[in-house]
This record gives structure tokens, sequence and C-alpha cells, in this order.
């Protein structure tokens, strides 16, 4: 695992998936500038665009469902940065609690325990900032 004390540019990561995937742009401070879901088959398009908007520095795929199709995907789509894999080891589950952070749930449903609850939409994007988070981490800690 790579670990500077430099800065570090923009981080883009996706949440792969089969039909969505997740995809946030961190600043190096760990900002959250843009997080959202695209359909797999716009990803491509989608993570060009980004790459160009916020400057990124490279970009991070999650290695595991999907992401050897993504990751064919992006570079016949024309992907001008290599991807780097990050561990999505529980990911799903952290970005699934994020979520839920953010988006506590109202009415009737605070009685509940989050974790018998479902959220309401996709979390792909909470899981793809989870995936930068734990890269820039990995970059700070020396």
């Amino acid at each position: 695992m790579e670990r500077s004390s430099q800065p570090v540019g923009p981080v883009l990561a996706v949440d792969p998936g089969r039909d969505k995937c997740g995809i946030a742009v961190l600043a190096g401070d760990g900002r959250i500038l843009h997080s959202g879901i695209v359909s797999a088959d716009q990803l491509a398009g989608e993570v060009i665009r980004l790459v160009r908007q916020y400057d990124v520095t490279r970009l991070l795929l999650g290695d595991r469902t999907a992401a050897k199709e993504v990751r064919r995907g992006l570079s016949e789509g024309g992907c001008p940065l290599e991807p780097l894999l990050v561990d999505e080891h529980r990911s799903s589950e952290q970005g699934r609690r994020r979520y839920f952070r953010d988006n506590p749930p109202r009415g009737w449903r605070r009685l509940l325990p989050v974790g018998l609850q479902t959220p309401p939409r996709p979390y792909d994007d909470y899981v793809a900032i989870i995936l930068a988070e734990r890269h820039l981490a990995s970059r700070r800690s020396v």
C-alpha cells in the first residue's frame, strides 16, 4: 500500500456493481466534492466528465462485485486513469451506517432499531465515499 505525506489531489472512488455504481469525488483533505449513483453502462462517461471537472489525480475502484467488468468498461470507454483497487471489506455495512447517520429515520421509523431497517434508496454513493476515505487515510498514515 502506497503511503505518503505529500498532499493528495482529488480522488474519484467507484463502488462497482452490475447494474449501478456508486461514485464519489473527495478532495485530498477528505471534503466530499461530488457523490452519486450512475448506471453501469453510463459509468465510463461520467468518470471521464468528473476526472476533467475536478482534475482528479487518482481513480479508485472497489475490489469485489463486478470489479473486473467495471475495470474493463472504464478502459474500453476511454477512461484516462488506471483504476487502483481498494479493499471493499465491510464497506457496504459502513456505507449503510453512514447513510442512516446522515439521514436519520423520521416518524414512527425512529422507534425501530436502524439495524432492522433498509434505506429507502440505494446507498452505493456512501460506499464510494467510504472507499475514498480509506484510501486517503492510508496516504496520511506514515
